[in-house]
């Protein structure tokens, strides 16, 4: 597969080399600041994000994902009904944040129980002034079109290169095929679309990311977010390594090439300690346009390379 043969391009190379190269195509295209992001409510540096994350499932998911197992669903804001989204919503925009990115548990076939929701998002939308970001799951057609009349700000979507890793990861029978149809979808309604990909997502290795990379770059994405796996205890995937981060640096240097212009973001959803340290600091090197919650490193790298720095207080996403 011609995937094949770039990453190996990839591997083959010097890492100083290609880092310089792909910031210095960053820096052209996009240019040379690095926006640092503060997500959901976490606290960074005395200071704390103002875009929480909301579960329309709570912590209910029926793929039960061998890298999550409904861990992350804990870590969201409840809302199982519409009447509870409209009131958590309201309550969040009464407490000053600036937007919600809404979330929750798929469906055996992959995609979320939008339906019932789309009403309540619409109320937000006209009774606060909260920007609204959705993460899809497997999306079709005529409910990607109802979010967008119901005002949604901008959709994310996990992209995935593998039918293996669909299955044996995520216990999702699906095809690549309907995957990118749901970028194709979500492309076709005008919003922001910033698709994720997880690096190392089938059990550390790298396996469909440069196949995702492609099926992203075929779609106009507004910018791409790049996570890396964070093995999860007590869940299958509890005991695996991530991605060596020079392996993550590289995979960042291939998706510059392949999207010289689009933005590109360091996930908050990685490794933390030496491991964030070393990635972080490899992300600027590699150009990338923006990090969630930076290790202190990559503030010293941005600045001993000139960049300017600023802070935001949303989803490393952010469009408007």
């Amino acid at each position: 597969m011609a995937q094949d043969d770039e990453w190996s391009d990839i591997l083959s190379r010097d890492l100083d080399g290609l880092m310089e190269e792909a910031r210095g195509i960053s820096q052209a295209n996009v240019g040379t600041d690095l926006q640092c992001f503060i997500p959901g409510t976490m606290h960074y540096m005395e200071d704390r994000g103002k875009y929480p994350t909301v579960s329309i499932t709570g912590s209910a998911c029926a793929l039960n994902c061998d890298h999550c197992q409904r861990k992350i669903l804990e870590t969201m804001i409840p809302a199982t009904s519409p009447e509870e989204l409209l009131t958590v919503c309201q309550k969040l925009a009464e407490d000053g944040n600036i937007g919600v990115l809404i979330s929750g548990g798929s469906l055996p076939d992959g995609t979320l129980p939008w339906d019932p929701f789309i009403d309540a998002i619409a109320e937000v939308k006209a009774t606060t002034e909260l920007k609204i970001t959705i993460h899809t799951g497997l999306i079709d057609q005529d409910t990607a079109r109802r979010l967008d009349e119901a005002g949604v700000d901008e959709f994310l979507i996990d992209v995935i290169g593998s039918e293996e890793t669909m299955l044996e990861v995520y216990h999702l029978d699906s095809t690549l095929e309907e995957m990118e149809s749901s970028l194709a979808v979500l492309e076709a309604t005008g919003k922001p679309i910033i698709p994720h990909i997880v690096v190392g997502l089938h059990y550390g290795q790298i396996r469909g990311e440069a196949v995702a990379l492609d099926m992203v770059a075929r779609h106009k994405p507004y910018a791409l977010v790049i996570v890396v796996l964070r093995p999860i205890r007590n869940s299958p995937m509890g005991h695996v390594d991530p991605p060596d981060p020079e392996m993550v640096a590289r995979f960042m240097a291939l998706a510059r090439f392949k999207m010289p212009d689009v933005p590109q973001a360091l996930s908050c959803a990685r490794p933390p300690g030496k491991y964030r340290k070393r990635l972080d600091s490899l992300a600027v090197e590699a150009g990338v346009n923006r990090i969630a919650m930076p290790a202190e490193e990559a503030l010293e790298r941005a600045r001993e390379l000139g960049m300017g720095i600023e802070f935001r207080h949303t989803c490393c996403s952010k469009s408007f």
